[in-house]
């Protein structure tokens, strides 16, 4: 089994190959060796758990993997990457490749067909610029997995893990504590990857929660999301201005339900909770039902 975090052995594969790392695809590759054990320890997978990974890469974090859980489906965008990985991957017969765009797979259909009723967790080096896309889409479609463990840019690990409430917290950050309980594990350093980027990396945990912490009348979902996005959407100002400018509502209104929730009319985004948002969302029943794109 060839070395896939030995620099010399990354190049040999690309020049056989003629593969080339590519911006548009946010390719880094992993080498320092002590990185992807740990990401494949922290997801915490059983000998008969199921994983879906997003962009294997080379294999380096798969083979990791394969040799914790029962069976590894890998869904991977670059058509280029397909024979490297035939090779590479070559002695896992408990692996898989899936060829396709993450965001556009079918992915109820694939863990039904691939891991039955296996417990199933998602592990994956995740390309920075499409983490919140990607997060959202695992989360929203309430999938039947268990945790997801990933590494992203630190500054999103932080965003993503901020608790509702504080400072730190985003629109994101509801949106990740509404679905799961997320933990913030260890930092990675440039130069564990070729190239190396010009940021640091987190490697976080999301432990899906059976339920959400706040109950929600049934089809409001959206419209809550709707109300965080509106709120975060001018996170300088007070609620009551954010919320009325981004949902375009009288004021006045705000103002209203703001009081009817038992909130101070003069409140940030941020000082909110999730369970406060509930409250403001009951008393708003006019909130635009648009999509929960809270990915800011």
């Amino acid at each position: 089994m060839p070395n896939l975090t030995d620099l010399s052995t990354i190049r040999d594969l690309c020049a056989r190959y003629g593969f080339s790392l590519s911006k548009e695809f946010g390719q880094n590759f992993i080498i320092n060796p002590g990185i992807c054990p740990r990401i494949a320890e922290a997801a915490g997978i059983g000998p008969d758990w199921g994983v879906l990974e997003v962009g294997p890469g080379i294999g380096v974090l798969t083979e990791q993997l394969c040799q914790r859980a029962a069976k590894v489906v890998s869904v991977e965008v670059d058509q280029r990457l397909q024979p490297l990985l035939a090779e590479t991957m070559a002695g896992h017969d408990n692996f898989k490749l899936v060829m396709g765009d993450v965001l556009k797979v079918d992915l109820k259909a694939l863990l039904a067909a691939e891991f039955g009723g296996r417990p199933v967790a998602v592990c994956a080096n995740l390309p920075y610029y499409i983490t919140s896309p990607i997060l959202m889409r695992l989360l929203e479609e309430k999938l039947p997995i268990q945790n997801i463990t990933v590494m992203v840019q630190k500054e999103a690990a932080q965003r993503l893990c901020a608790a509702p409430g504080t400072r730190q917290a985003g629109a994101i950050s509801y949106a990740v504590a509404y679905y799961a309980q997320p933990r913030l594990l260890f930092s990675v350093q440039p130069g564990s990857f070729y190239p190396a980027p010009t940021v640091t990396s987190a490697v976080i945990r999301l432990d899906v929660r059976p339920q959400p912490p706040v109950a929600l009348p049934a089809g409001q979902e959206r419209a809550y999301f709707a109300l965080i996005r509106a709120a975060f959407s001018q996170r300088r100002k007070t609620a009551a201005n954010a919320i009325a400018n981004g949902l375009q509502l009288p004021k006045a209104q705000v103002l209203q339900a703001l009081e009817a929730a038992g909130l101070d009319p003069r409140v940030r985004p941020e000082q909110l909770t999730l369970q406060h948002y509930a409250a403001l969302a009951q008393a708003m029943p006019g909130v635009d039902n648009a999509g929960p794109d809270v990915v800011h």
